[in-house]
């Protein structure tokens, strides 16, 4: 059985073996901090959600194009406030 909180990992061994553990050792308690991420990665994902959402409004009745393109419009300036802030090339592990 899984212990989530140590990484450890439990498994019944034949008599003279020792348990198998995860491999690379149980997890550090550092990673089990919540990180609630940085404010500029939070208006990056903001703005793209309110440009999907804009381009997904254009469908409601009938497809309207210019509001479409808007949308997509939007949703790439969230995606280069993602890029400019290297939302996604920080290592949060």
């Amino acid at each position: 059985m899984a212990d989530q909180a140590t990484g450890m990992v439990e498994t019944e061994e034949p008599a003279g073996v020792a348990p198998v553990s995860s491999a690379h050792g149980p997890q550090q308690p550092q990673h089990l901090e919540h990180n609630s991420g940085r404010p500029a990665s939070w208006v990056g994902v903001a703005i793209a959600i309110i440009g999907s959402l804009i381009g997904g409004a254009a469908f409601i009745p009938h497809m309207t194009w210019w509001l479409f393109w808007t949308g997509v419009a939007v949703t790439v300036v969230g995606f280069l406030v993602l890029a400019g802030a290297r939302t996604l090339s920080k290592d949060w592990y």
